[in-house]
């Protein structure tokens, strides 16, 4: 491509793009990007969310330019204050360096191995003295950080924000400055962090990185953002089953977002589509993120159990099997709640009972409605559905 085909390709599926000229100019000159990706390994799976980000840094490799995916194991010792109405609570060093591994893993299922630079920034956060860290302190005021719009909700709510939270942007935009990074990627909510960076950099004598916020991806109700914390997420690590329920649950205009964001599909391909059924393009699309993370065929196979579950009235056929022994420890009846939660299937009993009173869960073709009801020891075996997706056989 020429460096102005770059830019437009860069651009895309964008949501702001500060600094392109000056790329423009450096493509112009024949210099291969640094393009940086932070993560903070606060929690062990990456979500579809991250996928937005990585796509993007992945094209950048394809591009030719060097990828930089910067793992914030000092920085997640702070804890990232943005879209945070409280202080994050704090990980052990044990707990960061499980998440960051595991990470890595799946972020390699985006990114090509072989053409990313993997960086820490306890790499050098981690040789500053005191004394240093008050030099960085220096290069942002009070009034600066108050213009974040999380951190001025906080301090007229009168809610703490801790000194050290006023730190991470600093942090952030010193990553920059260490890695010499011509484009910093990342949500829109990070644009704040990212151009602290840029103003660290000119402050250094570096030429200013750009800064790229993608769109944040809403989640499995189509309003809020995708999130662990609320619950409407996919992950990177969750089964066939549940990729492809979970994104056959998405509303349908949410199915268009997943279209352009995580298929990378162009507005002329998504409007070629849109006048098929809804119904179909939903299965398509579910079919094609599970293969995506589970290997072609995946999504077929799951596409198939869907329509004899959902369209046929059938069960599942790859449904887990339990003794009935090991699940009533040898008693000839069991309370249906104990009975699916020695299963491991749930997060709670809570969950459970929340099942139950909302009229999720059969026993074959009885709809259960008491939590506190008994089920007698089968003479074959029998089938418990509990919500969309989830069948158990007990023999």
């Amino acid at each position: 491509m020429s460096p102005a085909e770059q830019l437009t390709a860069m651009k895309a599926r964008t949501e702001k793009f500060i600094g392109g000229e000056d790329i423009l100019k450096r493509l112009e000159a024949g210099k291969t990007l640094r393009v940086k990706l932070g993560v903070d390994p606060t929690r062990p799976d990456l979500t579809f969310g991250h996928l937005v980000v990585l796509n993007k840094l992945r094209q950048f490799q394809d591009l030719g330019h060097q990828a930089v995916l910067i793992i914030g194991d000092y920085t997640t010792r702070i804890g990232d204050p943005t879209g945070r109405s409280d202080t994050r609570p704090v990980l052990t060093e044990a707990e960061i360096e499980f998440n960051a591994k595991t990470y890595l893993e799946q972020a390699y299922r985006i990114l090509d191995p072989k053409k990313t630079e993997i960086r820490r920034n306890s790499e050098w956060f981690g040789k500053m003295t005191f004394l240093d860290a008050l030099q960085l302190s220096r290069q942002m005021t009070v009034a600066q950080m108050l213009v974040r719009d999380d951190f001025a909700k906080r301090y007229d709510s009168k809610t703490p924000i801790s000194i050290v939270e006023f730190l991470y942007p600093l942090l952030q935009g010193h990553d920059s400055v260490m890695l010499k990074a011509d484009l910093e990627i990342g949500g829109s909510d990070q644009l704040f962090n990212m151009m602290v960076g840029r103003d660290l950099q000119e402050q250094a004598g570096q030429a200013p990185q750009a800064v790229l916020g993608m769109p944040l991806l809403v989640g499995l109700d189509g309003e809020k953002k995708m999130s662990k914390s609320l619950g409407n997420y996919i992950s990177f690590n969750h089964n066939p089953k549940d990729i492809f329920g979970k994104v056959m649950s998405v509303p349908d205009a949410t199915m268009w977002v997943y279209y352009r964001l995580l298929l990378e599909l162009s507005e002329d391909e998504i409007r070629g589509l849109q006048a098929q059924h809804p119904m179909e393009m939903k299965k398509q699309l579910a079919t094609r993120l599970t293969d995506k993370f589970h290997g072609e065929g995946a999504g077929a196979k799951e596409r198939a159990e869907f329509e004899n579950v959902f369209s046929k009235g059938g069960v599942r056929s790859d449904m887990p099997e339990f003794a009935w022994a090991t699940l009533s420890g040898g008693a000839t009846e069991a309370g249906i709640v104990d009975l699916l939660a020695a299963t491991n299937l749930f997060p709670s009993k809570k969950e459970i009972r929340r099942l139950i009173e909302g009229g999720a869960v059969k026993i074959g073709d009885e709809k259960v409605s008491d939590p506190a009801l008994k089920v007698a020891q089968p003479s074959g075996e029998l089938v418990i559905q509990a919500g969309k997706r989830t069948f158990v056989k007990i023999k």
